[in-house]
C-alpha cells in the first residue's frame, strides 16, 4: 500500500541534501585550489566563486524573507574566507533557505511578496524557487570542478562522483 509522501518534508529534503552537496565539494577541495585565478576572470578565484554561493543565498534571504521576519545570516568576504569558515557559513544560510521556503508553504506555496523584490524575474512559487537555488548551486558547484581539472588539479572521483550521490548525502544531514 503506497502512503502519502508529504510534499513540504520533501522540498525541504530536497534543499538541505542540496545544501550538504555544496559542502561536501567545500570539505574536499584541495587547499591549494582555493586562491587560483578563473580562466578568463583573473580577478576572480575558485575561493570567490564558493562564498558567492552563500552570500547569493544571503541576499535571497533578506530580500524575500526580512518583510516576513526572516532575518539573513552575514555575507562572507569572497576574497579571504576560509574553507571551514565558509562551511560554517553555509549550514547558516541553509537554516535561512528552509526558513524562506517554510514560509512559503505555509502560504499555499507560495513566499509572498516583498517590498525590496526589484528583480522579479523569478516566480514566487516553491517550486520555482527551490529549482532556482539548486541550479545556481549545481552552476558553481560545475564551474569549480571544471575549474580545477582545466587548472590541473582533477579531483578524484570520490569526490566528483560523491557530488552526484544524493542519496549517501541526504543520509549525512
Amino acid at each position: 500500500m503506497r502512503t502519502a509522501i508529504n510534499q513540504q518534508d520533501t522540498l525541504l529534503a530536497a534543499w538541505r541534501t542540496n545544501n550538504r552537496v555544496t559542502v561536501f565539494l567545500i570539505e574536499h577541495l584541495p587547499s591549494e585550489l582555493w586562491d587560483l585565478k578563473v580562466l578568463g576572470a583573473p580577478r576572480r578565484t575558485v575561493r570567490m566563486i564558493a562564498g558567492h554561493m552563500h552570500n547569493a543565498r544571503c541576499i535571497w534571504i533578506k530580500t524575500l524573507g526580512r518583510e516576513h521576519g526572516i532575518v539573513a545570516p552575514p555575507t562572507v568576504n569572497r576574497h579571504k574566507v576560509e574553507p571551514s569558515q565558509l562551511i560554517q557559513a553555509l549550514n547558516q544560510s541553509n537554516h535561512g533557505m528552509v526558513d524562506l521556503l517554510t514560509l512559503g508553504l505555509n502560504q499555499g506555496g507560495t513566499i509572498p511578496t516583498s517590498s525590496s523584490y526589484a528583480w522579479r524575474n523569478l516566480p514566487l512559487d516553491v517550486g520555482h524557487v527551490l529549482t532556482y537555488f539548486v541550479a545556481h548551486e549545481g552552476h558553481h558547484r560545475g564551474q569549480i570542478v571544471m575549474l580545477a581539472r582545466q587548472l590541473g588539479h582533477r579531483l578524484p572521483v570520490e569526490i566528483t562522483g560523491g557530488l552526484w550521490q544524493w542519496s549517501k548525502r541526504a543520509r549525512e544531514i
